[in-house]
């Protein structure tokens, strides 16, 4: 186990089951996080761990510089796009390893910003390239995450489906897709960072298993005990439908990628993280079952 470990990202959605998981073993080494001076990190002040909290800005390289000293490991649980400055204050402090928690939006055929996730882990690989020292990098890439009603993902899902009683599913809802929990991603950043001897890796973090999109809105509107009418809408259609209101909003609603991804499977096998450190993800129903409860909860208490 590594004596100082950095955390970027700890008050997120992933981030905080990772300090649980932390907290439920007792873990004995140190921990700086970085949090942003508008984060709500009073989970973390509340934390009987050995906390070193630092307030700054991934995008401040002398803050990055500054607070790596002495750092050995880095998890990077913060967004992708700080990932090349944090490597940098990783390399010029010598750090052993960096956990990097990335996206498997990297593979997509269609999602724009994939050509910039290849760039920058491009940048990444340039600069390890030159470390004499050769500091690890492993790369974490979940699936679609939820788990919280904030997740933005299946939350949305449930809101719509909750609200609607015609339900539009583009494609006929054929394409798979395989959510993972947040809580599931805690325990694997936990496991990961007991495996000190995994120093170089690409693991992707999904879903017990596949799920028709089809299938998912129907467990979702079960849960709220509704009658939901799904309807099939082609996906050409959708796309059109898509691209019409981004063309009369001028392109501040912008739904064109998520439809297109919505015909797009999104599946992927985690078993290279399950044969390295033990990676076994809860069944989806348990995981959206909690999620739904906790939606029909905030709803009830709504004034």
């Amino acid at each position: 186990m590594r004596d100082l470990l950095l955390v970027t990202g700890i008050t997120g959605h992933s981030g905080s089951f990772f300090l649980r998981e932390l907290v439920k073993n007792q873990y004995p080494g140190q921990i700086r996080c970085i949090v942003r001076s508008t984060s709500d990190a009073s989970e973390l002040d509340g934390c009987p761990l050995k906390i070193d909290k630092r307030i700054g800005d991934l995008r401040d390289q002398e803050f990055l510089n500054r607070t790596l000293q002495g750092v050995e490991t880095v998890l990077h649980i913060g967004s992708i796009f700080y990932s090349v400055n944090l490597v940098k204050a990783a390399l010029a402090n010598h750090v052993k390893r960096a956990i990097l928690v990335h996206t498997t939006g990297i593979y997509s055929k269609h999602k724009s910003a994939s050509a910039e996730y290849q760039t920058i882990e491009s940048d990444i690989k340039t600069l390890s390239e030159k470390d004499p020292c050769k500091m690890g990098i492993v790369y974490l890439r979940p699936t679609m995450i939820f788990g919280r009603l904030q997740d933005k993902n299946i939350s949305v899902f449930i809101r719509m489906i909750d609200k609607l009683r015609i339900f539009p599913v583009v494609g006929g809802g054929r394409s798979l897709i395989q959510p993972v929990n947040g809580r599931d991603l805690g325990k694997a950043y936990y496991q990961l960072l007991t495996k000190p001897e995994i120093m170089t890796g690409d693991y992707i973090l999904s879903g017990e298993k596949p799920l028709a999109t089809s299938g998912v809105f129907q467990m979702i509107s079960g849960l709220l005990g509704k009658q939901t009418t799904f309807l099939s809408v082609p996906l050409t259609l959708s796309v059109l439908v898509a691209r019409t209101i981004k063309s009369l909003t001028l392109g501040k609603i912008d739904l064109v990628e998520k439809v297109q991804r919505m015909g797009e499977d999104r599946s992927f096998s985690h078993d290279a993280a399950f044969r390295d450190f033990g990676y076994a993800p809860m069944p989806f129903a348990e995981g959206l079952r909690i999620e739904v409860e906790e939606y029909i909860r905030a709803k009830a208490a709504r004034p």
